[in-house]
């Protein structure tokens, strides 16, 4: 597909893409404006993440990936294409940076370029980074966590983003462990393989290992202690402007309650988000 081909992509649709996501009701309480954003940060997330998690062939990924940074550089430069037109206005409204558009499709690439297996402690950091806590950056501006004229993020919102992400990360990276192998990845850490005695770095050899609930435990703990600084960070921030990352959190940390209670040994039945707890974090987020 050429650049010039891409004129006759048809914008997404925003809204039906983010019905699917675990995140929508988080998203739906905000103000319209504020929700459109969020609906079209997830869409953009959605259509670069389907492109790494494609079985195609490598280079055709690389290129769909290279054709979203074109659609970046022309929306940047006041040119809006028809694919990426619905990022326009949460891009004027919210002063939304491009470095963090470009660094969650860095982090796709790293997806694409070889199957992430067993990687160190430092390359899952810069992971988390690029594919999470770029669109927790992306995100505070669109939840009213930064004025509209500031460029630079203040540390509350930049250390929400930073927390928040990872631990929302490390979650999934935990709920999708047979998903991942199925595509051939493991994203558990190298160091923690090595500390557990698992020899393997073979997606589905390391799963069966006996010792895969002491492998999980130090990102487990991880996790928790970024829900942990994610919760000191929102105490301190205009309450009205952290409910959405405050359900997200509730939800996600009911899914991480749920992998601790049924543990890693197979057969692993899925675990899905609690409604009860998060009907009820938004209940008490009313109150607090």
């Amino acid at each position: 597909m050429t650049m010039d081909s891409l004129n006759d992509i048809a914008p997404l649709k925003t809204q039906p893409i983010a019905v699917k996501s675990s995140f929508y009701l988080a998203m739906r309480v905000l103000e319209p404006a504020r929700r459109d954003a969020m609906f079209a940060i997830y869409a953009f997330c959605r259509a670069v993440d389907d492109i790494a998690d494609d079985e195609g062939d490598r280079s055709a990924r690389r290129e769909a990936l290279d054709h979203w940074r074109y659609d970046l550089d022309e929306l940047y430069a006041g040119r809006i294409r028809p694919r990426s037109a619905f990022l326009a206005d949460p891009v004027r409204r919210y002063r939304l940076d491009r470095a963090d558009f470009e660094a969650i499709i860095d982090g796709m690439a790293m997806d694409v370029e070889e199957d992430i297996c067993a990687p160190d402690w430092e390359t899952l950091e810069l992971y988390c980074d690029r594919v999470a806590s770029a669109v927790g950056r992306l995100s505070v501006r669109a939840f009213g966590l930064v004025e509209g004229d500031e460029a630079q993020l203040p540390t509350g919102p930049k250390l929400l983003a930073y927390h928040l992400g990872r631990a929302l990360q490390l979650t999934n990276i935990l709920r999708d462990l047979d998903e991942d192998a199925a595509r051939g990845r493991l994203y558990l850490p190298r160091e923690a393989l090595d500390e557990a005695g698992v020899t393997t770095q073979a997606p589905h050899a390391a799963l069966a290992s006996p010792a895969l609930d002491e492998v999980c435990a130090p990102v487990m703990h991880r996790a928790r202690e970024h829900f942990e600084q994610a919760d000191l960070v929102m105490a301190g921030l205009p309450k009205a402007a952290v409910k959405a990352p405050y359900l997200m959190a509730a939800g996600y940390r009911s899914i991480l309650d749920g992998l601790t209670t049924r543990g890693f040994a197979p057969p692993r039945a899925p675990v899905r988000m609690s409604k009860f707890k998060l009907v009820g974090a938004l209940v008490r987020h009313a109150f607090l």
